[in-house]
């Protein structure tokens, strides 16, 4: 027999296993002799009140009843000689629809644009410290993708696109921490996530899939409605019946080409503004109501917070506590922010994007360039960026204060941002429906947590790949191209997924609509 519990515990007792098996065996009362297994299911925080408490869902079992797995571990076959599927992009989406091609009997073909996890870190080291942006590995580019390097956030509401709990299960066979299956917002971490990463390219190599580093996509040729073959920089031709598209939000270049081959794409809103950093301290005085220490057993708050301004959404994003902001251009001449924490989140500082919806009116000044016109808006407030940073990896950046009263910082704080700040005017800088929006925006979210609103925060510029500005539409249940057969776009640089997460189920997705397909 099992029973399910739930139980509300201070943070000191939620940390000791030996006083939640007490509070398990009091709940169970008369039945606590025939306990001989308890686990936790579910785990939060509830920091609603003046004391601050750990939820734990609990399943705990009794007498005869055995612990069961919930998933079991996935099995790769040999797929050297089976039928190739061609993926472009080694992120979330590209990576966990090679696995699912394995055990379905395909032979993964994987060609990335970047290097490997550990050749990749010397393009960051050099980003950060020299400010040489490498336009095919960066923050953005290589094995692992844009969430490689970053928070590691594995928590989506996108539950209903495909099976959350499955990629979880993965992740930790590859090797994450069992947390990740209890904690209501689960993260790996940068200093954790690379070794997953490495693990799961492994396993695809040892099935027999291919993986190709420094291997970018450039051309693309469709012969009567079917994809045919895909040409690399290399000058490379390889003849392709699948074609995964799993580029990422930022594969600017790739939306181009599609563009110049009249293969259909379209642009999509999208959202963009400033990363915003405050002292970590600040943050866990206002969401624990703990003074200036939050003792050691509560984790650096976090907070999430949304307001309606002139019409459109202004909203925190990727918030990371206890984080690192971190350069994320593509390409030299922009300046791009981003978020990243480690998995002990020990960082002074909380980072989180605070961005504003961009919608088709924004973009009309560049309705020139058709489905492109989007992602135009987003290169040119990333330029200004650049402009105003000095023309380095340097960010604009000014206190919270000041940007929303008007007026230009004199000094700026300390910062998490290596690459270093410089004090701009960003209210009369940015596009004005950004920095109105978000003026107003920060003033109301003030009034929603006290002390948030301080010049002891200030913002960067710009936080602008949220997701990506074009769509490159598919069919609802085929998952292909309308127009091109054996193509399917997926993942965040689709528009089909917005994290880790929702990007390895939709990885998954289109692996299984390829099958579909095989079946007839």
């Amino acid at each position: 027999m099992t029973k399910d519990l739930e139980l509300a515990l201070t943070p000191h007792d939620a940390a000791s296993d030996k006083i939640i098996e007490q509070h398990v065996r009091h709940y169970l009362g008369g039945n606590a002799s025939s306990l001989t297994h308890w686990e936790i299911r579910k785990r939060s925080i509830d920091a609603r009140k003046r004391q601050v408490l750990i939820r734990l869902r609990i399943k705990a079992f009794l007498g005869n009843e055995e612990p069961t797995l919930d998933f079991e571990p996935a099995q790769y076959p040999d797929v050297r000689n089976a039928e190739p599927v061609h993926i472009i992009g080694m992120g979330p989406a590209g990576l966990f629809a090679a696995l699912r091609l394995i055990e379905l009997g395909y032979k993964p073909i994987v060609l990335e644009r970047g290097k490997d996890v550990k050749t990749r870190r010397k393009d960051l080291s050099l980003l950060n410290s020299k400010h040489i942006v490498n336009p095919d590995s960066n923050y953005c580019f290589g094995e692992g993708g844009a969430g490689t390097y970053s928070d590691g956030k594995l928590y989506t509401r996108s539950k209903k696109r495909g099976d959350l709990e499955r990629i979880l299960h993965l992740l930790v066979q590859f090797g994450a921490s069992n947390d990740i299956l209890i904690d209501a917002h689960p993260h790996i971490g940068t200093n954790k996530l690379p070794k997953i990463i490495a693990l799961i390219r492994e396993q695809i190599i040892e099935a027999g899939g291919e993986v190709l580093f420094d291997t970018r996509m450039t051309d693309i040729e469709v012969e009567f409605g079917q994809v045919k073959n895909i040409t690399t920089q290399n000058g490379d031709k390889l003849t392709c019946k699948h074609l995964i598209l799993a580029t990422g939000h930022s594969a600017r270049d790739i939306f181009e080409l599609l563009h110049k081959r009249d293969i259909l794409i379209e642009a999509k809103p999208f959202a963009m503004g400033v990363r915003i950093e405050h002292p970590q301290r600040l943050i866990d005085s206002i969401q624990y109501h703990c003074g200036l220490d939050r003792g050691k057993y509560l984790p650096a708050a976090s907070y999430a917070l949304v307001e309606q301004v002139q019409g459109r959404g202004v909203y925190s994003f990727c918030m990371c506590p206890g984080g690192h902001i971190v350069p994320s251009a593509t390409a030299p001449g922009e300046v791009v922010v981003n978020g990243m924490s480690t998995s002990t989140r020990s960082s002074r500082f909380a980072n989180s994007g605070m961005v504003v919806s961009v919608e088709e009116q924004d973009w009309q000044k560049y309705k020139e360039f058709g489905p492109l016109a989007a992602m135009k808006l987003q290169q040119e407030v990333e330029q200004l960026a650049y402009q105003m940073g000095g023309e380095s990896q340097t960010a604009p950046a000014q206190r919270m204060v000041d940007f929303s009263t008007g007026k230009v910082s004199s000094d700026l704080n300390n910062c998490s941002y290596i690459p270093g700040i410089k004090s701009a005017p960003l209210h009369q800088s940015m596009p004005s429906f950004l920095a109105t929006r978000l003026q107003q925006g920060f003033i109301a979210f003030g009034k929603k947590m006290k002390g948030y609103y301080t010049n002891e925060a200030q913002v960067l510029a710009v936080e602008s790949r949220t997701s990506s500005p074009v769509r490159i539409p598919r069919d609802k249940t085929s998952l292909e191209h309308p127009q091109v057969k054996g193509l399917y776009p997926c993942g965040e640089g689709a528009g089909y997924a917005g994290g880790i997460i929702s990007a390895a189920m939709d990885g998954e997705r289109v692996a299984m609509a390829i099958l579909a397909k095989a079946k007839g």
